[in-house]
């Protein structure tokens, strides 16, 4: 009821003595909530991956979680290389035309190429991703949806989605103080505790949807993985597989072929490497790469045999798979997954039921040729894969975002009471925010998530 001018002092005025008690960020979060409370402004969600330009499954995790939030939020996306919102429309058959788009530049990478590697920085220098932590206050939650450690946030909310604790705890590590950690997998999970020592509050599978019209099946041993780098994925090794097959049981594997098909940076020794195999194997190999959606779904509507071998020989955690979002998309068009015991997969892959689980290289060619040399069993398998796939379809993935962001939503909204105790210890409420409220719906989610995934049966 008082006029504006006199609403503007003492607003000021307030917004001075308050600053000497809380500090500036936190009277910035105060006004932005106020905003969103009186209903002058939708709140505002900002997602940050720094390998948003790369097409990935931690990438297409991040952009479903905008693409789902983008009619109730105002949604920024940000990356630091360029990258267009129709070109990860076309790569994750996502709509995305209400979120926005911020390119954040760091020079400090310039001199190591493309990729945003936190592991090249160290104490010696300044944190060169401080800009990005500027940024996150402008948002009232801001998602660290790619595990990158070194970024603190600024937000009144924040998460951190972590697909894998890759990294260990060294300089300007932030994970822990995000107001809520995401989990991919119960493998996740308990490397996450025993690595950083910090609790996951949500377990959100990824969301996968890549079911294609049924079509008649070809004798094809298709993989799907990103060719990593360091060779992390395995697809030399599944190469040298396929050609120990066919030369073992050539009458069995005469009219088999093995295709690998998977996104690659520009200038990639080891695809180059890949290619070379390829082309010199006396085995009929296809090597595929950054192919548009449509050919992904034909590949997977056509193979008969799924495999993925990521964790091989391996004893280091971080390089064994921790999900397996291609092995789902495989499943749910009858692919007979064969894949690596170890890491996420032992989630979504029933042993003997709705695919098969290997430890080396000769098991993976024994269940192969069990699949191949017995027709019915193939055909009980594809449907028993199709059915486990239902447990991680991209409806329950967007049903669950929607629920946890409402909730937050909701207490973000409401004009919390003061807490007498933290106002004479003269500090801020550390429920100001994220309270037991919020904290039980979390919960109940992460409990909804594990009973629909099935996780008494595995």
């Amino acid at each position: 009821h008082h006029p504006a001018e006199i609403v503007e002092r003492v607003l000021e005025q307030t917004c001075e003595v308050l600053v000497h008690i809380f500090g500036a960020l936190a009277v910035d979060h105060l006004i932005g909530r106020m905003q969103v409370i009186l209903g002058h402004r939708r709140m505002s969600v900002g997602f940050y991956d720094q390998a948003l330009h790369v097409i990935g499954g931690g990438q297409k995790y991040g952009c479903t979680m905008a693409a789902t939030l983008q009619d109730q939020f105002d949604v920024t996306m940000m990356a630091n290389q360029p990258v267009e919102l129709e070109d990860l429309e076309k790569w994750y058959r996502l709509p995305l035309s209400n979120c926005q788009l911020k390119v954040i530049p760091l020079p400090y990478f310039d001199k190591f190429g493309s990729w945003i590697d936190s592991e090249v920085v160290s104490a010696e220098v300044p944190n060169p991703f401080e800009v990005v932590a500027t940024q996150s206050k402008s948002f009232d939650i801001f998602v660290n949806v790619n595990m990158l450690t070194m970024v603190r946030p600024l937000s009144p909310f924040s998460i951190f989605v972590c697909h894998f604790p890759d990294t260990p705890r060294r300089c300007y590590f932030a994970a822990d103080e995000y107001s809520a950690l995401i989990v991919n997998s119960h493998y996740t999970a308990r490397w996450l505790k025993r690595l950083w020592g910090l609790e996951a509050d949500l377990l959100l599978y990824p969301p996968v949807q890549m079911e294609a019209p049924r079509i008649e099946k070809e004798n094809v041993i298709l993989s799907a993985a990103r060719f990593e780098v360091g060779g992390s994925k395995k697809q030399r090794e599944l190469i040298r597989a396929f050609e120990d097959l066919w030369a073992s049981h050539p009458d069995l594997l005469r009219d088999w072929r093995l295709v690998l098909v998977g996104g690659s940076l520009t200038q990639n020794p080891y695809l180059d490497e890949i290619d070379s195999m390829a082309q010199e194997s006396t085995a009929t190999v296809e090597v595929r790469v950054n192919v548009p959606f449509s050919e992904l779904q034909d590949l997977y509507a056509r193979a008969k045999i799924f495999w993925h071998a990521c964790g091989l020989a391996e004893n280091n955690p971080r390089h064994i798979e921790h999900f397996g979002m291609t092995t789902v998309e495989a499943m749910q068009n009858r692919c007979v997954p064969v894949v690596i015991d170890g890491g996420g997969q032992q989630e979504i892959v029933e042993h003997g039921r709705s695919g098969y689980r290997f430890s080396t290289a000769s098991d993976l060619s024994r269940y192969t040729l069990k699949l191949i040399a017995e027709p019915d069993l193939m055909e009980q398998l594809k449907e028993a894969a199709y059915q486990r796939s239902q447990a991680f379809t991209r409806k329950r993935f967007e049903e669950t975002v929607s629920r946890f962001f409402k909730a937050l939503e909701e207490e973000y909204r409401s004009t919390p009471l003061p807490d007498p105790g933290a106002i004479l210890r003269n500090r801020p409420q550390t429920s100001l925010f994220y309270s037991a409220e919020a904290r039980r719906e979390s919960v109940r989610l992460q409990q909804t998530s594990r009973k629909e995934a099935g996780e008494d049966a595995t």
